[in-house]
């Protein structure tokens, strides 16, 4: 009778631990827009200068108790990118042949991150940060070739073969969740990324050269 007794109090232990658990565990999904703000970089001969650009993020994320959880997310942007030599030539006075190129692009960002967070209670607020990496593909639409004379200053343009550039990534950011309603909140946030410069054309030199990407946004949560 005794070890009825004790089993029957673990169970309702246990099922109380489990719906408290599942009380204090967050699931939602959100939308964001954001401004994609990168850098320009020069690494073994070639300069890439990234045009900035607006963007979505959609994301799936679950809080568990009490401050850790993950999501995962997608990201899409125009990444448009210039190349040019970094180093000035040596021109005869005839002049010398001077290349850029320029690339039309999309961004396609898929990441999986680990999340800590913290509900501050009776403000509707949870702040929290987040970690994590993914993949960052770089599609290519079209591609340009633009050869001028220094000289006499006239340029001629042709196609250029590009191809997906697939680099790894590392995402890292924190941000604020205010409560709106019951379940629906504004989401602020910041997130950086960090990998090697896509690499889409064998005009230019490739480079190795790390560079970073800005993501502040602002949107909306859904919690589930």
């Amino acid at each position: 009778m005794q070890t009825r007794w004790m089993q029957r109090a673990f169970l309702l232990i246990g099922a109380a631990g489990l719906a408290s658990a599942m009380a204090c565990a967050q699931t939602d999904l959100a939308g964001s827009l954001y401004g994609a703000f990168n850098g320009a970089t020069s690494s073994e001969g070639t300069a890439q200068s990234p045009s900035n650009a607006a963007g979505v993020l959609l994301e799936v994320r679950h809080i568990s108790k009490p401050y850790f959880g993950y999501e995962g997310t997608y990201a899409y942007n125009r990444a448009n990118q210039g190349y040019s030599l970094s180093l000035n030539p040596v021109c005869p006075t005839s002049g010398c042949s001077i290349t850029t190129g320029s690339i039309s692009a999309a961004a396609h960002e898929v990441t999986a991150d680990y999340i800590a967070s913290v509900k501050i209670k009776l403000t509707g607020f949870r702040p929290f940060a987040l970690a994590g990496g993914g993949l960052l593909l770089d599609v290519p639409s079209s591609g340009q070739e633009t050869v001028c004379n220094s000289t006499t200053l006239i340029c001629t343009q042709s196609s250029i073969s590009t191809s997906t550039s697939t680099k790894p990534l590392f995402v890292y950011g924190a941000g604020l969740d205010w409560g709106l309603l019951p379940h629906i909140g504004l989401r602020l946030q910041y997130r950086g990324n960090l990998y090697k410069v896509p690499d889409m054309t064998n005009l230019f030199t490739s480079s190795s050269a790390f560079t970073r990407t800005a993501q502040p946004m602002i949107g909306i949560y859904i919690r589930l």
